[in-house]
């Protein structure tokens, strides 16, 4: 395990960063001696539940493949060839049990999502020590009863916290109002009673619905108690009687619920309930930023999806789901549905209107939006060859492999655009999640940026380890080093995630499984190439598909650049202007460079950008 030695100053921002260093360090290192735990984890969890319709039939432990846990139904682990399980999503599948205490063996475990299921009984009293990493955990929609434990607020990564339609009783523990990374709780339809917890976010009286016995914002006052024995009588026989009119209202609720999911699941095998909720919007208007657009209804967008249906989704990711939408005159656009925000409709209408502005010839232009209840979609124009991950990887049936020429206009392009956003866009913006992903190829391969400036709609940034942990600083192989201290998104950091998308185009390997490496070897690209190029092997990265026809030196110098921008002091990286400069040298004898790039210059003359691109020209020669 990695240790560092800091001279810091005795004060709470010094000590609060080393704090989550030192937990940070802990973590990943439990991760190494963990793979065991998880395998058994996932045992005792099969054990202890009764499956009636055998959805955990993929759970098969007769195998000693690595990584074979992470194909199991509903498990999504750190990475896909290491039994590190990073979720487990069981939601609505007739499970029955008791709250699963062997789950303390997922030592790296950050999700847990029950809901809608059988699940009964009370919750353990050390619930943190089980959990000590949970972020999101759903339990909702089961039998649960009892209190909720007090232990419950030591889960302190905890963002989100869904304990709705359930049977539990008591006092919602105060101590919860102490979670400062709770962004989201929900307790309706249990048999609570009691003041509520007073929380550091705004919560709506909906997520206590259904629970009689409840006090306080956003709820009626608390009154005092009373000193008349018979008024207190009657106060208890006036809540005693609701309690249980409560009670007979929510166990009829539970039943009717269980047998419309039911019924859903029947019809709706896809799961997307939430498309089917916006019927009674369909008539309201996309607001469009194109006029050569036609005007457009959230009907229009049902029709060309099937309501939203799983089989027109073509990618996923953290910031939402994308869908293909095709018209009725056959022009075809994506959809993305946004993940929850918090920013109101009149918040995310100006949000949008700032972003329906940003274009760039390398940007995916963003046509329009709409806000349906509680829905926010995003209209874009439609990219036919998909993201550079999928093209890289050749996850689509009869895709050929990039030529090396291809890849390098892919890099220069994508290189601009991420340029501009970060050098003359007003206002600049910081993408924060860059990866092969986001990264998109129109009918001719030239490179789209999507999902820049989808940070600010998300929820904010919160400088917090499980942020880090679960990837909100981007994909898991592009992070920055820096973010385990600083858990603060700069432009640097851009860099460093964009300088792994240029070693995918020249090594062809994923950011964090390296095909070509030795078994032994359980490391990510960035740390597969260092290691190569500190023992001058470097050329043994560079994909061998492209070798030997002629582009030897132009894919050693786009290595060399790669590199830099990948190096762990980031004072020490280029900047997304100088990356962009570089690789154009490098491709100036293609002429994929267009027009406009004398107005990517920030700030300068024509003169000096000429003379900054002959520097970086020497730079390229000098390696």
């Amino acid at each position: 395990m990695m240790v560092f030695f800091m001279k810091i100053s005795v004060n709470a921002g010094a000590l609060t960063v080393l704090i989550y260093t030192f937990i940070w360090l802990m973590l990943t290192s439990s991760f190494s001696y963990g793979l065991e735990s998880d395998i058994n984890c996932l045992k005792a969890l099969k054990a202890s539940l009764e499956d009636p319709f055998n959805y955990l039939s993929s759970w098969d432990f007769n195998n000693d493949t690595e990584g074979f846990i992470c194909k199991f139904t509903g498990i999504d682990c750190w990475h896909p060839e290491e039994s590190k399980v990073l979720n487990i999503r069981l939601s609505d599948m007739e499970l029955k049990g008791e709250f699963p205490r062997g789950l303390k063996n997922c030592s790296a475990l950050t999700g847990l999502d029950l809901s809608s299921n059988k699940f009964y009984g009370t919750f353990p009293s050390n619930f943190s020590g089980i959990l000590p990493y949970v972020t999101t955990l759903d339990l909702s929609s089961n039998n649960f009863s009892g209190a909720i434990p007090k232990d419950m607020a030591n889960c302190t990564y905890l963002n989100v916290l869904k304990l709705d339609s359930n049977k539990l009783s008591g006092q919602i523990p105060l101590e919860l109002a102490l979670l400062s990374r709770l962004k989201s709780f929900s307790a309706a339809n249990n048999l609570l009673s009691g003041p509520v917890p007073n929380f550091n976010f705004s919560i709506q009286a909906e997520s206590y619905a259904n629970n009689a016995g409840l006090c306080g914002t956003p709820l009626t006052a608390c009154q005092g108690v009373s000193r008349k024995p018979h008024s207190g009588v009657l106060v208890g026989a006036a809540v005693g009687g609701v309690t249980l009119a409560a009670l007979g209202v929510a166990i009829a609720m539970f039943f009717y619920m269980r047998r419309v999911s039911r019924k859903k699941k029947e019809d709706d095998p896809d799961g997307n309930k939430w498309a089917r909720s916006l019927k009674g919007a369909k008539a309201i208007k996309l607001s469009m930023f194109e006029k050569s657009v036609l005007k457009m209804r959230l009907s229009d967008l049902m029709k060309a999806t099937n309501s939203f249906s799983k089989d027109y989704i073509i990618g996923t990711g953290r910031t939402g789901t994308v869908y293909k939408a095709t018209l009725e005159d056959g022009t075809s656009l994506m959809v993305k549905r946004l993940q929850d925000t918090q920013h109101s409709e009149k918040e995310f209408a100006s949000e949008m209107a700032t972003l329906g502005n940003v274009k760039h010839r390398n940007l995916v232009p963003l046509l329009g939006f709409c806000v349906a209840k509680k829905e926010r979609l995003l209209v874009y124009k439609f990219m036919p060859n998909g993201t550079l991950h999928d093209r890289l990887q050749l996850v689509n049936e009869g895709d050929k492999s990039l030529d090396w020429p291809l890849r390098l206009k892919i890099g220069i392009g994508a290189a601009k655009g991420f340029a501009w956003l970060h050098h003359s866009c007003n206002p600049r913006i910081i993408h924060r999640n860059v990866s092969s992903k986001c990264i998109l190829l129109d009918a001719d391969y030239e490179p789209k940026i999507s999902d820049f400036g989808l940070a600010r709609l998300m929820n904010p940034v919160d400088t917090h380890l499980s942020t880090f942990v679960n990837g909100e600083f981007g994909d898991l192989g592009y992070v920055a080093p820096e973010y385990a201290r600083t858990l603060l998104a700069t432009p640097k950091g851009d860099v460093y995630s964009f300088g792994v998308v240029l070693l995918e185009l020249v090594t062809g390997e994923r950011p964090t499984f390296v095909a070509k490496a030795p078994e032994s070897f359980k490391g990510n690209l960035v740390e597969w190439v260092t290691q190569l190029s500190s023992s001058g092997k470097l050329q043994d990265s560079i994909d061998n598909t492209l070798t030997g026809k002629g582009y030897d030196g132009e894919l050693f110098q786009f290595l060399k650049v790669a590199c830099s921008c990948v190096i762990p002091a980031a004072k020490e990286r280029p900047t997304m202007f100088e990356v962009y400069q570089l690789l154009r040298a490098i491709g100036e004898r293609y002429h994929f460079s267009m027009g406009d790039d004398i107005l990517m210059a920030p700030n300068t003359g024509d003169a000096d950008y000429l003379e900054e691109l002959i520097v970086a020209r020497e730079v390229i020669e000098s390696h």
